[in-house]
């Protein structure tokens, strides 16, 4: 009895958690499951079991808002992850404390600042037109802020913050004595970041590059925001979908739409906590 109270103790901290994923998670994805392996016939109105829903869901258009979903998410993620690690580094390095405290609060509020919000900054600052946008076009001849191009622009500035948060505490943790020893030992720079510093460092950068790259690709209103819908990406089909837009009564290819996206997003989890707990381990070693 003991030992059954122990275990109960130790569970009954997390069955509430655990009660709360199951119902705000589960649920909705068992009924994304449910509803895209389903379709209806259009003539009898019967609904069976069927792959059409995923199958069509790899072809065509949506395959290519997949591919463009992937790509911008790739190119976010390692844009943000150069540069938040860069900025990072230099916020540990740094001495004012007060300082170091104000940019982290500062990084914690934008990397939650994605959305309608932060399209309309983009939009009011560069608009369609004007001089701003002549002067990216300098350099940049293709940029359009409702393009392709433009999204590249804005995504980096809700991620690289996700960024900071992720790999500043890794770098917090890297011991001056370890970089004291290496110098005594008569080790470069180069290879104090090549043996020691980098391998340290790396699960926790990796960690915040995939952290970054699902929340590329989950992002969706900022996208729709400053596009309207004409840039192909897997998160505004699934809402063009549901919505009728493209097709009507196609709601059963729209939860297909979203299985894969809920698929993506957890094999970018699935790799994400093994990395961030072998960060941990060091860091409180």
């Amino acid at each position: 009895m003991i030992r059954f109270g122990k275990k109960l103790g130790a569970w009954g901290a997390v069955l509430p958690l655990l009660g709360y994923c199951a119902i705000a998670l589960g649920l909705p994805i068992w009924a994304l499951l449910w509803e895209g392996l389903h379709a209806t016939d259009p003539v009898t109105q019967q609904t069976s079991v069927s792959l059409s829903n995923l199958t069509a869901s790899w072809h065509g258009i949506y395959l290519t808002g997949l591919l463009d979903s992937l790509r911008l998410s790739l190119l976010s993620a390692v844009i943000s992850a150069i540069l938040g690690l860069v900025a990072a580094y230099a916020i540990a390095q740094s001495r004012g404390r007060i300082l170091k405290q104000a940019i982290l609060t500062a990084s914690g509020v934008l990397a939650n600042f994605g959305g309608i919000p932060l399209a309309f900054c983009f939009i009011a600052t560069i608009g369609t037109g004007g001089v701003f946008q002549s002067w990216i076009q300098h350099v940049w001849p293709s940029f359009q802020l409702g393009t392709f191009s433009g999204i590249e622009v804005v995504y980096p500035y809700f991620l690289l913050p996700l960024m900071v948060l992720t790999t500043l505490p890794a770098l917090d943790g890297l011991r001056t004595q370890w970089k004291e020893a290496s110098a005594n030992l008569g080790g470069s720079a180069w290879q104090y970041w090549r043996h020691v510093g980098g391998p340290l460092l790396l699960p926790s950068a990796l960690g915040g590059f995939v952290l970054c790259f699902g929340s590329a690709f989950a992002a969706y209103a900022t996208a729709q925001a400053l596009t309207s819908g004409s840039v192909p990406l897997v998160t505004m089909q699934i809402n063009a979908v549901l919505s009728g837009n493209v097709i009507a009564n196609q709601n059963n290819l729209g939860m297909a739409l979203a299985v894969n996206t809920i698929v993506i997003c957890g094999l970018m989890m699935a790799v994400y906590l093994p990395l961030r707990k072998r960060s941990a381990k060091w860091l409180e070693s």
